[in-house]
């Protein structure tokens, strides 16, 4: 193994031998050989340990193991002790999904802090299967059907082409110590029941199914590619950049087909998982949306419109007398004047005895209206929205400037006649709204 592991490095990451590694090694067997083989190439190697303390002295004596591998090997280690139990407590998750959320948030943090180039993992080919056998149970898209991918930005996996029998084998044969997690023989996990039970069945069925696999796998990858090419070109050509959001002509992806495919290919990288409820979209109603734990995908007219979840914050603010220039949430600036100047979209000329201090600024309400200026009578300002042929991200982001509950101006847009100068005005107010 020692062979292949050395002509694998020097062939796929010969890069590595110039930069620091942080090693992740919990002790257990695949990781402990991850440390000997790479010891073997005089990596510059920093070992990094997670104590979950789910275990007792289970937990303290694996992270006794690494200290000691830490001194055999005489290179550096980090150890870090978590309070999983109480993590758990807080946010919702399985054991080994919070381990893992609290082990990479970690393993991130050191590397940002202290310059490590990548950081090494122990996983291996009988991992990547069990991830293939656990999303394929679940319904997944060729993404899922992969498995563990080698390289993930900082991470990288050098034993991922190397079984299980493998790295037991090369232990066993160089006298290597390693501890043993209980844990991985109870089988109320997922991934430890189809480890301790189906894959064996599997290899049983045909002993070179891992082997199979990892040729299925090499196929699966390169489809993955040429998919990703190809949708890579078609998102370019038809999400249009409109500001912070995407316009996506709904005529072309109802043209596409198989369009259940395309939908998840095209929106899959945004978070999102309705995948009958994106489809629906296409035939929906204006206004109808799906939002994903970071993006918004929202009906309007002809098109779907894709933004970011924006931290809306607050949506009233308050201008007094006195205030001659805000900055938040949009720039204004206020002042007196004794002339009239020609009244555009983004300056406005007001009678200031007709207002009412201090001016609110807000978003639009359902029910609102106004008196646009120029205009006789009033006009919801849903009409006026949809005359100005404005989306609906357009309409979420308006601003209004209000006097008590009076709509004085629709910022930008068109003021309110009631707030006009007149010939019998005696005080002028002059707002500059700056783009």
């Amino acid at each position: 193994m020692l062979v292949q592991f050395i002509t694998h490095i020097e062939t796929n990451f010969p890069f590595l031998k110039k930069k620091r590694l942080l090693l992740a090694c919990s002790g257990g067997l695949d990781s402990v050989v991850l440390l000997h083989v790479c010891a073997q190439l005089d990596l510059d190697i920093t070992l990094a340990h997670c104590n979950f303390n789910l275990r007792g002295e289970e937990s303290d004596g694996d992270e006794s193991l690494v200290r000691k591998l830490a001194a055999q090997f005489k290179v550096p280690i980090k150890v870090k002790s978590f309070d999983t139990v109480h993590y758990m407590k807080d946010h919702k998750g399985s054991v080994q999904m919070v381990a893992r959320e609290l082990r990479y948030t970690w393993f991130d943090e050191i590397a940002h802090k202290e310059g490590f180039d990548y950081v090494l993992t122990a996983h291996h080919a009988d991992d990547s299967l069990e991830t293939f056998l656990i999303n394929l149970s679940r319904g997944t898209g060729i993404g899922g059907l992969i498995g563990i991918p080698l390289q993930n930005g900082k991470v990288l996996r050098p034993l991922l082409h190397f079984s299980k029998e493998t790295i037991l084998e090369y232990a066993k044969t160089e006298h290597v110590v390693w501890r043993e997690d209980s844990s991985n023989t109870e089988n109320k996990y997922l991934r430890n029941k189809v480890r301790n039970e189906i894959i064996p069945k599997l290899k049983e069925l045909n002993p070179s199914f891992l082997a199979n696999y990892g040729k299925t796998q090499g196929h699966l990858l390169q489809t993955s590619i040429l998919t990703q090419k190809h949708m890579d070109g078609l998102r370019n050509e038809i999400f249009e950049k409109f500001g912070d959001h995407y316009k996506i002509n709904i005529e072309h992806l109802e043209h596409l087909h198989p369009v259940d495919a395309y939908l998840y290919e095209l929106f899959k990288g945004f978070g999102f998982t309705e995948w009958n409820d994106i489809k629906g979209l296409l035939t929906a109603l204006s206004g109808k949306e799906v939002t994903s734990k970071t993006h918004r995908l929202i009906k309007d007219r002809d098109y779907l419109l894709l933004t970011k979840k924006a931290d809306l914050g607050e949506r009233v603010f308050h201008i007094s007398e006195k205030d001659k220039q805000i900055s938040m949430p949009i720039q204004l600036k206020l002042e007196a004047t004794k002339t009239l100047e020609i009244i555009s979209k983004n300056v406005i000329f007001l009678d200031k005895e007709k207002l009412n201090y201090p001016l609110v600024l807000r978003k639009w309400e359902k029910g609102d209206y106004f008196y646009p200026f120029g205009m006789k009578g009033k006009k919801k300002l849903s009409k006026f929205f949809k005359d100005e042929k404005m989306d609906t991200l357009s309409k979420e982001k308006q601003w209004l400037l209000c006097s008590d509950n009076s709509i004085v101006w629709v910022i930008g847009k068109r003021l309110d006649e009631r707030f006009k100068v007149g010939s019998d005005t005696k005080h002028i107010l002059k707002i500059t709204f700056s783009v």
